[in-house]
Protein backbone atom coordinates (compact mmCIF):
# COMPACT_ATOMS: atom_id res chain seq x y z
CA UNK A 1 0.00 0.00 0.00
CA UNK A 2 1.20 3.78 -0.96
CA UNK A 3 0.70 5.84 2.21
CA UNK A 4 0.60 9.41 1.03
CA UNK A 5 1.61 11.86 4.00
CA UNK A 6 -0.88 14.49 5.35
CA UNK A 7 1.40 16.92 7.48
CA UNK A 8 0.20 19.93 6.40
CA UNK A 9 1.06 20.88 3.17
CA UNK A 10 0.94 19.29 -0.04
CA UNK A 11 -2.48 18.66 -1.93
CA UNK A 12 -2.31 15.13 -0.68
CA UNK A 13 -6.15 14.27 -2.33
CA UNK A 14 -4.89 14.64 -5.93
CA UNK A 15 -2.44 12.07 -5.66
CA UNK A 16 -4.53 9.83 -4.00
CA UNK A 17 -7.08 10.44 -6.98
CA UNK A 18 -4.55 9.21 -9.52
CA UNK A 19 -3.59 5.95 -7.59
CA UNK A 20 -7.50 5.52 -7.35
CA UNK A 21 -7.63 5.92 -10.93
CA UNK A 22 -5.00 3.23 -11.74
CA UNK A 23 -6.77 0.60 -8.93
CA UNK A 24 -3.46 1.30 -6.82
CA UNK A 25 -4.16 0.63 -2.97
CA UNK A 26 -3.01 3.83 -1.41
CA UNK A 27 -4.12 5.69 1.49
CA UNK A 28 -3.81 9.47 2.85
CA UNK A 29 -1.29 9.54 6.21
CA UNK A 30 -1.70 10.88 9.24
CA UNK A 31 -0.36 9.53 11.99
CA UNK A 32 3.01 8.49 12.10
CA UNK A 33 3.09 5.18 12.87
CA UNK A 34 0.57 4.34 9.72
CA UNK A 35 3.60 4.07 8.09
CA UNK A 36 4.84 0.96 9.18
CA UNK A 37 1.98 -0.98 7.50
CA UNK A 38 3.36 1.33 4.27
CA UNK A 39 5.26 -0.41 1.65
CA UNK A 40 5.71 3.06 -0.43
CA UNK A 41 5.73 6.71 0.93
CA UNK A 42 4.96 9.54 -0.44
CA UNK A 43 6.22 13.03 0.48
CA UNK A 44 4.67 15.94 -0.78
CA UNK A 45 5.06 19.84 -0.15
CA UNK A 46 3.94 22.91 -0.92
CA UNK A 47 5.69 26.06 0.44
CA UNK A 48 8.77 26.45 2.75
CA UNK A 49 11.48 24.80 3.79
CA UNK A 50 11.45 25.21 6.88
CA UNK A 51 7.42 25.13 7.56
CA UNK A 52 7.99 21.82 6.25
CA UNK A 53 10.61 20.25 8.03
CA UNK A 54 8.77 21.95 11.30
CA UNK A 55 5.75 20.31 10.85
CA UNK A 56 7.26 17.00 9.88
CA UNK A 57 9.09 17.32 13.29
CA UNK A 58 6.07 18.71 15.29
CA UNK A 59 3.76 15.88 13.95
CA UNK A 60 6.13 12.73 14.73
CA UNK A 61 6.97 11.81 11.31
CA UNK A 62 11.25 13.29 10.89
CA UNK A 63 12.14 9.91 12.97
CA UNK A 64 9.47 7.76 11.44
CA UNK A 65 10.36 8.86 8.39
CA UNK A 66 14.29 7.61 8.56
CA UNK A 67 13.47 4.40 10.13
CA UNK A 68 10.78 3.46 7.54
CA UNK A 69 13.28 4.80 4.80
CA UNK A 70 16.72 4.51 5.54
CA UNK A 71 16.53 1.58 8.09
CA UNK A 72 14.16 -0.51 6.50
CA UNK A 73 14.62 0.71 2.88
CA UNK A 74 11.23 1.15 1.75
CA UNK A 75 10.60 3.47 -1.16
CA UNK A 76 10.08 7.34 -0.55
CA UNK A 77 9.26 9.30 -3.37
CA UNK A 78 9.94 13.51 -2.71
CA UNK A 79 7.17 15.78 -4.61
CA UNK A 80 8.19 19.85 -5.08
CA UNK A 81 9.13 20.78 -1.03
CA UNK A 82 8.73 16.83 -0.31
CA UNK A 83 11.51 16.82 -2.93
CA UNK A 84 13.24 19.74 -1.41
CA UNK A 85 13.59 18.64 2.08
CA UNK A 86 14.94 15.07 1.46
CA UNK A 87 18.32 17.13 0.82
CA UNK A 88 20.41 18.58 3.81
CA UNK A 89 19.89 22.12 4.14
CA UNK A 90 18.38 24.95 2.07
CA UNK A 91 18.91 28.50 1.56
CA UNK A 92 15.30 28.93 1.96
CA UNK A 93 15.65 28.84 5.59
CA UNK A 94 17.58 27.20 8.75
CA UNK A 95 16.42 24.19 9.74
CA UNK A 96 18.27 20.55 8.37
CA UNK A 97 16.60 18.27 6.00
CA UNK A 98 16.09 15.47 5.94
CA UNK A 99 19.51 14.60 4.50
CA UNK A 100 18.34 11.45 2.71
CA UNK A 101 20.15 12.32 -0.63
CA UNK A 102 22.67 14.93 -0.15
CA UNK A 103 22.58 18.64 -1.33
CA UNK A 104 21.08 21.82 -0.82
CA UNK A 105 18.32 23.76 -2.20
CA UNK A 106 19.23 27.10 -3.78
CA UNK A 107 17.00 29.86 -5.11
CA UNK A 108 16.54 29.58 -9.40
CA UNK A 109 18.83 32.77 -10.54
CA UNK A 110 16.73 33.91 -13.29
CA UNK A 111 15.62 37.19 -15.13
CA UNK A 112 12.97 35.30 -15.73
CA UNK A 113 9.71 35.37 -13.83
CA UNK A 114 9.38 34.26 -10.50
CA UNK A 115 8.45 32.06 -9.27
CA UNK A 116 9.18 29.42 -12.01
CA UNK A 117 5.26 28.40 -12.98
CA UNK A 118 3.66 26.44 -15.66
CA UNK A 119 4.75 23.67 -18.29
CA UNK A 120 8.77 22.30 -19.05
CA UNK A 121 10.00 19.44 -20.70
CA UNK A 122 12.96 17.56 -18.92
CA UNK A 123 16.44 16.45 -19.95
CA UNK A 124 17.18 12.74 -19.06
CA UNK A 125 20.26 12.70 -17.52
CA UNK A 126 21.12 8.96 -16.39
CA UNK A 127 18.69 5.81 -16.82
CA UNK A 128 16.23 5.25 -14.16
CA UNK A 129 12.88 3.18 -13.19
CA UNK A 130 10.84 5.73 -12.66
CA UNK A 131 11.20 7.31 -16.15
CA UNK A 132 10.16 3.94 -17.65
CA UNK A 133 8.14 4.89 -20.85
CA UNK A 134 8.69 9.14 -19.93
CA UNK A 135 10.77 10.84 -22.90
CA UNK A 136 12.86 14.07 -22.92
CA UNK A 137 9.75 15.75 -24.61
CA UNK A 138 7.12 14.92 -22.23
CA UNK A 139 6.35 18.38 -20.52
CA UNK A 140 5.48 18.26 -17.02
CA UNK A 141 3.53 21.39 -14.34
CA UNK A 142 6.18 22.99 -12.34
CA UNK A 143 5.89 25.55 -9.50
CA UNK A 144 8.96 26.85 -7.17
CA UNK A 145 11.29 29.19 -6.67
CA UNK A 146 14.05 26.30 -5.22
CA UNK A 147 15.61 23.78 -6.59
CA UNK A 148 18.18 21.17 -5.20
CA UNK A 149 22.03 21.90 -6.48
CA UNK A 150 23.78 18.54 -6.46
CA UNK A 151 26.29 17.68 -3.81
CA UNK A 152 29.92 18.40 -4.84
CA UNK A 153 30.95 14.45 -4.43
CA UNK A 154 27.92 12.86 -5.55
CA UNK A 155 25.88 13.26 -8.31
CA UNK A 156 22.28 12.14 -8.19
CA UNK A 157 20.41 14.02 -10.52
CA UNK A 158 18.41 11.57 -12.91
CA UNK A 159 16.79 14.65 -15.15
CA UNK A 160 17.20 18.67 -15.59
CA UNK A 161 15.20 21.01 -16.95
CA UNK A 162 16.08 24.69 -18.40
CA UNK A 163 14.74 28.17 -16.86
CA UNK A 164 17.42 30.74 -18.18
CA UNK A 165 20.27 27.62 -17.35
CA UNK A 166 19.57 23.92 -15.79
CA UNK A 167 17.81 23.44 -13.16
CA UNK A 168 17.43 19.80 -10.82
CA UNK A 169 13.89 18.11 -12.01
CA UNK A 170 14.76 14.32 -11.01
CA UNK A 171 17.01 13.17 -8.14
CA UNK A 172 17.19 9.65 -7.22
CA UNK A 173 19.76 7.42 -4.75
CA UNK A 174 18.58 3.54 -4.27
CA UNK A 175 15.11 3.91 -2.96
CA UNK A 176 15.02 7.72 -2.19
CA UNK A 177 13.40 9.61 -5.36
CA UNK A 178 12.82 13.59 -5.62
CA UNK A 179 11.00 15.23 -8.48
CA UNK A 180 10.51 18.88 -8.50
CA UNK A 181 7.23 19.13 -10.70
CA UNK A 182 4.30 18.12 -9.93
CA UNK A 183 3.16 15.05 -11.54
CA UNK A 184 -0.68 14.45 -9.97
CA UNK A 185 -0.83 17.86 -12.33
CA UNK A 186 0.80 16.79 -15.00
CA UNK A 187 -1.61 14.74 -17.16
CA UNK A 188 -0.94 11.49 -18.42
CA UNK A 189 2.94 11.70 -18.44
CA UNK A 190 2.73 12.67 -14.40
CA UNK A 191 0.57 9.46 -14.03
CA UNK A 192 3.07 7.46 -15.47
CA UNK A 193 5.68 8.69 -13.10
CA UNK A 194 3.27 7.50 -10.11
CA UNK A 195 2.73 4.27 -11.65
CA UNK A 196 6.16 3.53 -12.32
CA UNK A 197 6.78 4.83 -8.23
CA UNK A 198 4.32 1.90 -7.37
CA UNK A 199 5.72 -0.49 -9.57
CA UNK A 200 9.19 -0.48 -10.60
CA UNK A 201 10.41 0.04 -6.50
Amino acid sequence: MIGILDYGVGNVRSILNVYNSLNIKAEIIHNPNQLIICSHIILPGVGSFDKAMSLLESKGFKNKLYEQVILKKKPILGICVGMQILASKSEEGVKEGLNFIEGKIVKLNTNKPMPHMGWNSIKIKKKSKILEDIKDIDKFYFLHSYYYKKSVDRDFIIATSEYEHEITSIIGFNNVIGIQFHPEKSHQQGTTILENFYKKF
